[in-house]
């Protein structure tokens, strides 16, 4: 990985989800009997990752996934019916498990809020980051084969570069975060765990 791949400039920081429910050892998956370790390990390395980010001068993006039943499309409401789930939603606005959990965002750091998987969808948020001039993505976040790939399969059909920080994702089953990974970096995203980012970032001229 070279330098002026991830220059500050050209580069925006994703942290994808990292929200109670998905990732607190009190949040609603950890309730439902999911393994927790990995997601809590990913949301350390996670802070890591922003604040060489921070440091560096690259902009950090926060996206989180607010859900509103009582505004579901039927679509949604009828996958839920054939799934059998009939327990709490996960990430209901205005509740707790919505929270930022990890990394916390700062005044005047972007937050995007949606209501499907990729952090793109009806957000406009690939048109903002053109727009600022950013053409690379550095992804983190949970859980890797859901929202955070999704967000890079966007990534690369919105003409982004895609990396992502491998140790600072994390799915509840290290297979399916394995083959991801996998899958992703054979499609073209660079795959580096946050030492190699964090490496390469304190080096950069935030004028770059």
């Amino acid at each position: 990985m070279k330098a002026d791949w991830i220059a500050p400039k050209r580069t925006a920081l994703l942290v994808i989800d990292c929200q109670v429910d998905f990732g607190a050892a009190d949040g609603e998956m950890a309730r439902r009997g999911a393994d927790m370790a990995a997601p809590l390990a990913a949301l350390e390395k996670a802070q890591v990752l922003v604040t060489a980010a921070r440091n560096a001068g690259v902009a950090v993006v926060f996206v989180r996934l607010i859900t509103t039943p009582a505004a579901e499309s039927d679509v949604i409401r009828e996958a839920r019916a054939r799934w059998g789930e009939d327990g709490p939603d996960l990430c209901v606005e205005g509740t707790r498990g919505a929270d930022f959990t990890g990394p916390q965002p700062l005044p005047g750091e972007t937050i995007i809020s949606k209501n499907r998987y990729s952090a793109f969808s009806q957000s406009g948020l690939g048109e903002q980051l053109h727009a600022g001039g950013v053409d690379t993505l550095v992804l983190a976040g949970l859980t890797t084969e859901c929202c955070v790939a999704s967000s890079a399969w966007d990534a690369f059909e919105r003409d982004f570069h895609v990396f992502i920080a491998a140790d600072a994702c994390a799915a509840y089953e290290g297979d399916l975060h394995g083959h991801t990974l996998k899958a992703l970096a054979q499609s073209g995203a660079v795959v580096v765990d946050t030492a190699a980012f964090a490496d390469i970032w304190k080096t950069q001229d935030k004028s770059k």
